[in-house]
């Protein structure tokens, strides 16, 4: 319970250092300050301000203070040469980083700082913090190939490629918020699943846009249930306390609404103990997306075998 919040008063403070807000030889709160400010014991507020001098954001000056660290500082511990950095040491880097903070924890300054080189020495390998993330996506998802040989019906062909999206999104929380759907990322890595899809699909009676329409639509379904891991596991990381012993403290609220009686359904619903766990509402899903799937085919295939003993 300490560390987590030692930690969200750490990334609050390195917020404001990376959005300008307080800048190099800016004071930055003093332990006491924290104590009152986040209303912590000061052996919190001393982990808080000893993560963000070993990450390199700020370093102390006698009768001064903590104070943001300029990128030509004194650093607080040994760097790497910049020759030592490749292009795959700083994602890879990068992706663990998020793995363990989402993208909010992601900056430039932060990776350099974990990989112990400077902050400049990044962008000779990217040009900015979003072409980083679009290598990181792509990264991710050429670690896991889709199957050769590929399954033989079209069901099973789209349930594979929705479970590896899904395996995805779940070892990396941070990977369904990066992606998009309005503005896809265009990678080869990306579109590989979209043409598994639509190979599937081809050949059963649909056009090439309503092929591209599933394939899209199976992604974001993927996608939208996703989403939900990063904030579950950020509200579990920064509160100690999980969805079930969330759900439990929710008890007295729950009560009060099913008592009115005005809700019968949603009170049967209460009282059977239903799992709506974002693992059972995938599955759930993706079994009535795929029903929904084969009834279009088979009414496609229906109307043309129509058409033709016409």
């Amino acid at each position: 319970m300490t560390d987590a919040i030692y930690q969200r008063i750490a990334r609050e403070i390195r917020d404001l250092i990376e959005s300008g807000r307080l800048r190099p030889g800016d004071r930055v709160p003093s332990t006491r300050e924290i104590t009152v400010q986040w209303d912590v014991a000061m052996a919190t507020a001393t982990k808080a301000l000893a993560t963000l001098r070993m990450e390199g954001f700020v370093r102390p000056v006698a009768g001064v203070g903590t104070v943001v660290a300029s990128e030509g500082g004194e650093p607080v511990r040994p760097r790497g040469q910049a020759t030592d950095l490749t292009g795959e040491r700083l994602v890879l880097e990068a992706v663990r980083l998020a793995d363990a903070e989402g993208l909010d924890g992601l900056s430039m300054r932060r990776v350099a700082s974990q990989l112990g080189v400077a902050t400049m020495s990044l962008y000779r390998h990217v040009e900015n913090k979003d072409e980083l993330v679009l290598r990181m996506i792509d990264h991710v998802l050429r670690k896991e190939e889709l199957p050769d040989p590929a399954p033989e019906t079209w069901r099973e062909r789209l349930e594979v490629c929705a479970r590896l999206q899904w395996k995805l999104f779940q070892e990396h929380a941070w990977l369904a918020p990066a992606m998009s759907m309005t503005r896809p990322q265009l990678l080869p890595s990306a579109v590989a699943y979209t043409e598994w899809v639509m190979r599937a699909l081809d050949g059963k009676g649909l056009n090439l846009e309503e092929m591209m329409h599933a394939a899209v639509t199976m992604f974001g379904f993927v996608r939208g249930v996703a989403v939900n891991i990063a904030p579950e596991d950020e509200q579990r990381r920064d509160t100690g306390i999980t969805g079930d012993e969330w759900m439990t403290q929710q008890a007295p609220a729950l009560l009060d609404i099913v008592s009115t009686g005005k809700f019968p359904m949603f009170t049967r619903a209460v009282a059977s103990d239903l799992d709506l766990g974002l693992e059972t509402l995938f599955e759930f899903g993706l079994a009535r997306m795929l029903d929904g799937i084969g009834e279009w085919i088979s009414g496609r295939s229906t109307l043309t075998e129509g058409r033709t003993g016409m």
